[in-house]
């Protein structure tokens, strides 16, 4: 993922200490009357989401990470496919493989998807990438790749083998979305732009109510940006989410656009929310560092993210 050149200036100054962060009440206000904030009360037929275990989610981060560095086309991409789909035994699991011509060649890519299914005809997608960038060495990604990786897989315990009144949920682990030489338009997102064409042209797009995004949210330090890439009235019902489980000081205290996963979904007609934490470190130190490894991460922020998704999709099926 990365910032678009209109705030990446922005973002320098707000990480520098040149300018404060806004409250995240503040923050809405000035972005214009489409951004309210004020938590929407759950209504009375409304079940309070389960938390997640955010131990066994951080064990999952754990044993993602031990596998080292997972660029495509290594055996730790392979060891981590492996992983995923081990403790997916018994769901309804597809594969969604394809060839991606790149930079530096060609690459035999693959989107994960478990599908949950509902009582209605629609769908929320959660999703996350879960390959490590190609270019870096010694690169582990452990908040970024393997943070929402793990994260997933805990969601999926909780998706498991449950009648879900409202629509069905699907959890896609995207491959592909890093760059694999600069990121670029054409040299990014290889995963999300192949999958979203995909359903757009079997007709799956329609039918997808919301696609919630999880990028960079195992930093201990959460602070999840309000992404201007994504649809308003879905970030306002998360943030009410957030609000009604007492995690609202973690969101949108900063506004940024993100280029990310999300964005070929919105192009094809999906409501898209980018949940990122994109200041990872003092001016973003450990983002694509060796410095990227597991004492930088909480269990909390993974219980944080976690509780939010799980409340949030009990929202849209009561909207």
């Amino acid at each position: 993922m990365r910032l678009t050149p209109a705030t990446w200036l922005i973002f320098l100054l707000l990480t520098s200490g040149c300018a404060q962060s806004k409250p995240a009440a503040a923050a809405s206000a000035t972005a214009g009357e489409d951004k309210p904030v004020t938590p929407t009360p759950a209504t009375p037929t409304q079940v309070v989401a389960p938390a997640v275990d955010a131990n066994r989610a951080f064990q999952y981060v754990k044993e993602i990470v031990a596998i080292g560095p997972r660029p495509p086309g290594s055996s730790g991409h392979k060891k981590e496919e492996s992983y995923i789909k081990n403790h997916l035994k018994g769901d309804a699991v597809e594969n969604d493989t394809f060839s991606a011509k790149t930079p530096a060649g060609k690459f035999a890519l693959n989107n994960i998807i478990a599908k949950y299914p509902g009582a209605k005809d629609c769908i929320y997608v959660v999703g996350s990438h879960y390959e490590t960038n190609y270019p870096l060495k010694n690169y582990v990604g452990a908040n970024d790749g393997g943070s929402t990786s793990g994260l997933q897989l805990e969601l999926a315990n909780h998706l498991r083998g449950k009648k879900h009144e409202g629509c069905s949920v699907w959890l896609v682990w995207f491959d592909g979305e890093e760059a694999f030489d600069k990121w670029s338009p054409t040299d990014s997102l290889y995963g999300s732009k192949h999958l979203s064409e995909k359903w757009k042209s079997e007709g799956t797009a329609k039918k997808i109510k919301a696609l919630i995004l999880l990028d960079m949210i195992g930093d201990a330090d959460l602070g999840i940006d309000r992404d201007d890439n994504s649809d308003q009235k879905l970030l306002n019902t998360i943030y009410d989410a957030a609000s009604q489980l007492g995690y609202q000081s973690h969101f949108y205290a900063r506004e940024l656009a993100i280029e990310d996963d999300h964005l070929p979904f919105k192009n094809v007609g999906v409501p898209v929310a980018d949940l990122i934490d994109y200041d990872y470190g003092y001016n973003n130190a450990f983002h694509h560092t060796s410095e990227d490894t597991l004492d930088k991460l909480s269990p909390k922020s993974l219980q944080i993210v976690g509780d939010v998704v799980l409340n949030t999709l009990q929202r849209l099926d009561a909207q």
